[in-house]
């Protein structure tokens, strides 16, 4: 880590409470860096990645979902929601939560904001979407196994989704807002972290308010020694041992990106940052600052802050200089400004009380949105408007 660059960032590039993590590993932000995602004439596109993973069938591994049966349509409700709105007709309900509303509701509001276009991509989903997306693989593919049987998918689809998102990645002619919706993510992002050789076990988030970290440890270390991976395994053979779908898409995709040369703006946490390093592990060294260059995470000040006031830094912050620490080179991690402390809406409320925190890319697209002009105080509203709109306005069918 002494050879990452130290230079401090410049924080008056950054909006109203918007903050940026890592210490060691943090890379300086500059007006000329942040280009990309500051010019209102700049088109940007947005994909949402859906994906499945059996680990998400644990009791008690996610509250994306309060059942292992809502959790399997998580995703395409929550894609439908950013889709179409609050007040749009929706097929599939939002599962029940512990606490909180889906952060589709604020990746929503956000995209709205910025006029974005949401396209989805659907891989390994036990429903076909009844919304336009893109194929990437067969839908009879299904969700991957549990990470804990150390087999997680066959290695030929790995090498198939990683292609396909390479494929994508060079293809980019625009910036690219880079989204997911995968129960059980975060799990399997500590296990491919851990066999990536970094030790991260506390510094995995979750979406419950209290993440269950025995529980996800004892996944991970099952499944690892299920895997016998052995020292130095490659990206591919990582993924089809305790990996999910979106991870083997989404890293083919920033590896295709460093032809394309186009920046990328990640949504979320620390499962961006096993994608990230999953793709600096795939490439030659001398490329790795390259896609570094072009890559900028963003996520929540829920997320951001959690933990951290019993420590001198987040376990997110901690995280971000360990995968930094990995790949040898400095990260651009964002966290944005929008919290809801005067909100007087409960489920809005509750993302202060460390409920939900982060998904569907809603750090990255509120980031987005304040980097573009927009206010803390305009993006709480609206989220507020939209909270009254969903919550009086029924799904049109189940599933």
């Amino acid at each position: 880590m002494d050879s990452l660059p130290s230079t401090p960032s410049d924080s008056s590039v950054l909006p109203q409470g918007c903050q940026q993590l890592g210490r060691l590993g943090a890379s300086p932000l500059h007006e000329e860096s942040l280009h990309p995602w500051t010019s209102r004439d700049q088109l940007v596109d947005l994909l949402l990645v859906l994906a499945a993973t059996q680990t998400a069938e644990h009791e008690g591994i996610s509250a994306a979902g309060s059942t292992a049966a809502s959790r399997r349509f998580t995703a395409l409700a929550d894609a439908e929601l950013l889709i179409h709105g609050p007040a749009g007709q929706r097929r599939w309900p939002l599962p029940p939560l512990p606490a909180g509303v889906s952060p589709a509701l604020l990746s929503h509001v956000a995209a709205r904001r910025l006029k974005l276009n949401p396209q989805v991509a659907a891989l390994g989903l036990t429903q076909r979407p009844n919304f336009p997306h893109l194929e990437i693989e067969a839908l009879d593919q299904g969700p991957s196994a549990c990470l804990s049987s150390g087999a997680a998918m066959p290695l030929p689809r790995v090498q198939h989704l990683w292609r396909r998102g390479e494929l994508l990645g060079r293809r980019l002619q625009r910036p690219l807002v880079l989204a997911e919706c995968v129960p059980g993510g975060t799990t399997t992002a500590q296990a491919v972290l851990t066999a990536l050789g970094v030790e991260v076990a506390h510094l995995i988030s979750g979406s419950a308010r209290h993440p269950p970290q025995q529980l996800k440890q004892a996944l991970v270390t099952g499944g690892l020694q299920r895997a016998s991976l052995g020292a130095h395994p490659a990206p591919e053979q990582i993924l089809a041992a305790v990996g999910d779908p979106f991870q083997a898409f989404a890293s083919g995709v920033l590896v295709g990106a460093v032809s394309s040369g186009q920046p990328l703006l990640l949504g979320g946490g620390c499962q961006m940052l096993a994608v990230l390093a999953l793709a600096m592990q795939a490439l030659p060294a001398s490329q790795r600052e390259r896609l570094a260059s072009q890559v900028l995470i963003g996520t929540t000040g829920w997320l951001a802050d959690e933990g951290a006031a019993a420590t001198s830094q987040s376990p997110l912050g901690g995280l971000v200089d360990a995968t930094a620490g990995l790949v040898d080179t400095s990260l651009s991690v964002l966290a944005c400004g929008v919290r809801f402390h005067s909100s007087t809406h409960q489920p809005l409320l509750d993302y202060e009380r460390g409920y939900v925190k982060e998904g569907v890319g809603a750090g990255a697209l509120l980031l987005l949105a304040q980097l573009r002009g927009c206010t803390c105080s305009d993006l709480v509203r609206d989220c507020e408007r939209a909270l009254e709109q969903l919550l009086n306005r029924p799904v049109t069918s189940t599933p």
